[in-house]
């Protein structure tokens, strides 16, 4: 069904009858959203069902009740802490899961929000890969929040296909939440879903704080992934909802200008820290590689000091 969608909007830009090709797409993306949720078989929380579902004895409940997706992550994949395979990456990620913990014992520190000043320097891939080490965790539920309604990236990434989303429900297109459980990872996704024509306005309504407030009373974390904060609007309103901000930079990719101006941009105040991605020090590889390749000694119980 996605390469239809493609052909269509690249004969939408060639053809003259530009009005026909996107009414065909528009009903061709609302059935598929249709098929997608009628498989899943969705049933959406009653109005009074989600009045209650803020009570400590209905929270697992309700949560336990959201749809189950199966996920399809590639073989080669920037999901490090969705694989079993042990990285320095993925080691990395736990390490700044634990500092986050350390962090809201002095402060509220749930809602987690993950940007960067422009695209491409990998936020994305942070978040998720942040809410899967969040997620192994026991008894600690983790949702994976996508922020960005322009350019959402987390369905292909996990590989779980066109599913409604947060768009679908602040458009008051349904009355579920459009919450989904991931098989096998532990870990609950709100998708974007459909991307709007008018993302900064649906983010504008009174639904989406009354959306997080529900949200916060169901889960232990919340990972949003947000919109770059340079040149939009839509990073402003979603670090007024957030209780901390992590900025995400990247070397080649990120300039001190542009550094300087996102970090203007941002709730100063709520910024916990910066993330370099993607870098490489190869003397950390290398002894990461030596110590976790080590055989334990003979009559050892296996552990490495």
């Amino acid at each position: 069904m996605s390469n239809i969608f493609d052909a269509l909007q690249r004969a939408e830009t060639e053809s003259s009858g530009r009005e026909g090709s996107a009414l065909v797409t528009e009903l061709l993306e609302s059935a598929e959203l249709k098929i997608r949720g009628a498989s899943l078989k969705v049933e959406p929380f009653s109005s009074e069902e989600i009045s209650d579902a803020n009570s400590p004895d209905a929270v697992v409940d309700t949560v336990e009740r959201c749809p189950v997706l199966s996920v399809s992550i590639p073989q080669e994949t920037r999901l490090v802490s969705a694989v079993p395979e042990e990285s320095l990456a993925a080691e990395k990620f736990r390490y700044l899961a634990v500092r986050l913990r350390q962090l809201r014992q002095t402060r509220p520190l749930k809602k987690i929000l993950i940007t960067s000043t422009i695209p491409q320097e990998g936020k994305s891939t942070v978040s998720a890969n942040l809410a899967c080490t969040f997620a192994r965790r026991a008894q600690k539920k983790t949702l994976l929040l996508e922020g960005d309604l322009r350019r959402p990236t987390l369905a292909q990434q996990f590989g779980i296909g066109r599913v409604p989303g947060i768009c679908q429900w602040l458009a008051r297109e349904t009355d579920s939440i459009n919450v989904y459980r991931l098989e096998r990872l532990g870990l609950w996704i709100l998708p974007a879903g459909e991307t709007p024509q008018n993302p900064l306005e649906l983010m504008q309504s009174t639904r989406l704080p009354e959306l997080m407030e529900r949200l916060e009373a169901w889960f232990d974390w919340i990972v949003i992934d947000s919109p770059p904060a340079l040149p939009l609007a839509d990073t402003s309103l979603w670090s007024r909802l957030a209780d901390g901000i992590v900025l995400v930079t990247r070397p080649g990719v990120t300039e001190k200008k542009q550094l300087q101006r996102g970090l203007q941009a941002l709730e100063t105040k709520k910024l916990v820290g910066a993330l370099v991605n993607a870098s490489h020090d190869v003397a950390q590889s290398d002894y990461y590689q030596r110590y976790t390749s080590l055989p334990p000694s003979p009559g050892s119980d296996g552990s490495h000091k």
